[in-house]
């Protein structure tokens, strides 16, 4: 039977079938591939479909900004792929993040047009705004296909989860970001609900330098 999500008061924003074949799940994905509004998330027969609220949107936005944000004043290389659809037929698995970045292998993802998960990389980092209950665990999905980290924001706070021995564990720190914390993340998040964007964009930065010019102290407080 279908699951389908609908708050009150919101048009209907999620639907997850069972029993969907693969061939089905690719038609879909073809039918709507220049569609950006429909997400498709597969995980060996069920189908989630989405249709983001613009809540979601939003949050997807402020997180996607603050990792642009971040590179930029870490002076780390980054390669963004939005949405891209990520499936591999064997493992009968796909999804399309809110967001993601090719972080350690941006250089090597840089000129590439498509994506084959059988020899290219997943992303480096996946953003996951999931604000609405119930819905399709992702995380397992994320895991199969070898995602390193997860930043996931619940509507209350920002997790960062690794990948480690096929399992994600909770971290309060980024991997792919050092000394970002998850604290930080959700305080950034929340903060861009509320103040203009320019002065938003300026916090994120001031924060970068402030603490280059004052690094944290090391276990032993030196």
């Amino acid at each position: 039977m279908a699951t389908v999500v609908q708050p009150a008061g919101q048009v209907i924003q999620r639907v997850i079938l069972p029993h969907v074949c693969w061939e089905t799940y690719e038609r879909l994905l073809a039918d709507h591939q220049e569609s950006s509004g429909i997400h498709f998330t597969y995980d060996q027969g069920r189908l989630e479909i989405l249709v983001p609220s613009l809540r979601h949107e939003k949050l997807k936005h402020t997180l996607a900004t603050l990792v642009e944000l971040l590179a930029g004043a870490l002076n780390i290389d980054i390669e963004g792929a939005g949405s891209t659809t990520f499936r591999r037929h064997d493992l009968a698995r796909g999804f399309e993040p809110d967001a993601c970045f090719y972080v350690a292998h941006a250089a090597r993802m840089r000129q590439r047009e498509d994506i084959d998960l059988t020899v290219d990389p997943p992303p480096d980092l996946v953003i996951e705004v999931d604000i609405t209950s119930p819905s399709l665990n992702k995380m397992p999905i994320f895991a199969a296909l070898g995602v390193p980290e997860v930043w996931r924001y619940d509507g209350r706070q920002v997790s960062i989860f690794t990948l480690g021995a096929g399992e994600y564990t909770p971290v309060e720190e980024s991997a792919a970001f050092p000394g970002v914390t998850r604290e930080v993340v959700s305080q950034f998040v929340e903060a861009g609900k509320t103040l203009q964007r320019m002065d938003w964009q300026r916090s994120v930065r001031d924060w970068v330098h402030n603490r280059r010019a004052h690094p944290p102290a090391g276990p032993s407080g030196g």
